[in-house]
């Protein structure tokens, strides 16, 4: 039977030029997290669904990629179950799942660790993740996140600190219309009238953060569908009206929020972090605040961020924010933290929309070696070695085909130099080097050819 070589919906190859790119956009942010004293991190692709589930809300968990049982997981199970719906009966049959995030993972990995751990903790990572959700333009079942987190420390400082991060990336990457919405949950908090950290309260941030995918209407109604007031709704829709300057919404803020002790919290606070992230420099647009955003994730407890690229449709390309207790869930202290990531698949698009990709370097051999007859074939592969040994990135063509065909390849290739040594070269202990963008051809002996190439590599850098 013939396989069709098909991907599965959701997931895409990368091919040399892709990673190219992306590599390129790793090393930035990686370049940026460094900066800050983050350092690295990785934890395994599963988890056990006791880790999973529990964080991200009901619809959240929906689309965690569960993973069965293995061995005979039907053995010993009630035969009346198998009739039950898929979701009654997940937990039968699976025990562990993709992960979902980083930042959960980060949470199991510092309980398990706390002793052993400096705080505050201060880390990134740089792995993929996992949603079974329907596939669209900018949204995948796997996609590369980059997380970088402080653990430990409750300091506005932080929330500072990440905004400065989350701009300097932007700015590193040249990004244009980059936007960074900020907002505190505790907005949303004192809108719904529902008590702090209860169920109703995160069911209210979960709808509200579908707003930008079905508008006011519908979030609105649904709201209404969950039993919450009248009230609370129309205090929500003064939020969705608040225009001007960060400043001016603060204001504006008072008279709808700040009469409440929630609502006076979270005002206060921002207050604070919009002069804390002025004291770093960054400049006064560098984030907007947005009361309505919610960040769909339950654990979020404070300040709230997500990054958009102003008339891309692309979505939000990072987001993250405050959270406060997640440690509890794996028996570990109740300490504080904040992170954000980046969406490396969506930044990757946005950035080949914008044509910043023009100046990456798309080549890995930087000399290939014709292979003109037999007579030459000994100490072309010397020279091979030598070019290896003296940091080069070199190849041979393999078969001793016409020197069209050859310089062919390494003109698609994208080669930017061609070695050759043929009888003339080797008489007179030379090396013949062409540079392939110019057709300029010289013979070098090694020391020049050693020191001609690193100069000329290092121009086109």
């Amino acid at each position: 039977m013939k396989i069709l070589p098909k991907l599965v919906k959701g997931m895409r190859d990368y091919g040399a030029v892709e990673l190219y790119k992306r590599n390129h956009i790793l090393s930035v942010i990686q370049s940026v997290y460094a900066c800050y004293g983050f350092a690295p991190l990785e934890t395994p692709a599963l988890e056990y669904r006791a880790t999973l589930t529990g964080k991200y809300g009901e619809e959240g968990e929906q689309l965690v990629f569960n993973v069965l049982k293995s061995g005979n997981f039907l053995e010993g199970m009630d035969p009346a179950l198998v009739s039950t719906t898929a979701k009654e009966i997940r937990k039968y049959i699976t025990d562990k799942g993709l992960r979902y995030d980083l930042t959960v993972p980060l949470a199991r990995y510092i309980a398990a660790n706390q002793h052993q751990l400096l705080f505050p903790f201060r880390r990134y990572q740089i792995q993929p993740v996992w949603r079974a959700d329907r596939p669209q333009k900018g949204r995948y079942r796997e996609f590369l996140q980059c997380d970088a987190d402080i653990i430990g420390s409750t300091s506005l400082v932080c929330e500072a600190e990440m905004l400065q991060l989350i701009y300097d990336v932007f700015t590193r990457l040249r990004i244009r219309d980059a936007q960074v919405k900020v907002s505190h949950r505790g907005i949303l908090s004192a809108v719904s009238g529902a008590q702090e950290g209860s169920e109703a309260e995160k069911t209210f941030c979960m709808v509200v953060d579908k707003m930008e995918k079905v508008g006011f209407d519908a979030v609105s109604a649904e709201l209404s569908g969950k039993g919450f007031s009248t009230q609370a709704i129309a205090s929500f829709a003064s939020l969705a009206q608040l225009q001007g300057t960060n400043v001016e919404r603060l204001t504006q803020l008072q008279t709808v929020i700040g009469g409440t002790e929630r609502g006076a919290k979270a005002l206060a606070l921002l207050t604070e972090c919009i002069k804390l992230v002025q004291a770093l420099g960054a400049p006064d647009d560098c984030f907007v605040l947005e009361p309505t955003l919610a960040r769909g994730l339950a654990y979020y407890t404070g300040l709230v961020m997500e990054a958009t690229i102003v008339g891309a449709q692309v979505g939000s390309v990072g987001g993250g924010g405050r959270y406060d207790k997640l440690g509890t869930l794996f028996g570990g202290a109740e300490w504080s933290g904040i992170g954000f990531s980046f969406g490396i698949d969506r930044l990757y698009d946005v950035m080949e929309c914008q044509g910043l990709f023009d100046a990456v370097v798309g080549h890995t051999t930087e000399v290939l070696l014709l292979n003109m007859d037999v007579q030459t074939e000994a100490p072309l592969l010397l020279t091979l070695s030598q070019l290896r040994a003296a940091g080069f990135k070199a190849e041979m063509y393999p078969e001793r085909a016409k020197l069209k065909k050859q310089f062919a390849y390494a003109d698609k290739k994208k080669i930017p130099f061609v070695l050759i040594l043929g009888e003339e070269e080797l008489a007179a202990n030379a090396y013949g080097l062409k540079h392939m963008e110019t057709s300029r051809q010289k013979q070098y002996t090694w020391s020049e050819l050693c020191m001609v190439l690193r100069k000329m590599l290092n121009e086109t850098k």
